[in-house]
């Protein structure tokens, strides 16, 4: 008597079929966490670097501020995608602590728009232009 073979799939096995290992799940968490920590602390030095050397221009400023806000828009979209990936993965640990990224990242977004915004404040609206003072005697108080 002979024994059967197992049957195959005929489909490749995709990546959220069968779950990460924890191992490899929190060494993905822990790697890409140091790397978007050392992206991130690259990324300010270099802006550091700008300022310190535009000298006060408050354009080259400026216009390092609006790229440092981009730049963050930026590292939370692709955090979000990395999210993703490991959800679909079957990684939780990594979807995690991605999401936990992610949030923080939301966060230095804002206070670095709260803080462009405080530096900036939007101009005054404009008059009306039918408004007449009243002067006293005047006759043209409403």
């Amino acid at each position: 008597m002979s024994q059967a073979l197992p049957e195959t799939s005929p489909r490749p096995a995709r990546p959220w079929s069968n779950r990460t290992s924890l191992g490899t799940d929190l060494a993905a968490a822990f790697l890409l966490l140091m790397i978007e920590i050392a992206v991130s602390l690259g990324k300010a030095f270099a802006d550091g670097m700008d300022v310190w050397a535009a000298e006060g221009d408050r354009g080259v400023v400026d216009a390092s501020d609006l790229a440092g806000i981009a730049w963050l828009g930026h590292l939370l979209a692709v955090t979000l995608i990395i999210t993703v990936i490991a959800a679909l993965s079957r990684a939780p640990w990594t979807a995690v602590v991605q999401l936990l990224t992610a949030g923080m990242v939301v966060v230095l977004l804002a206070l670095a728009q709260h803080g462009y915004d405080q530096r900036h404040p939007s101009p005054p609206p404009a008059p009306n232009p039918n408004y007449t003072p009243c002067y006293s005697g005047s006759g043209r108080c409403y």
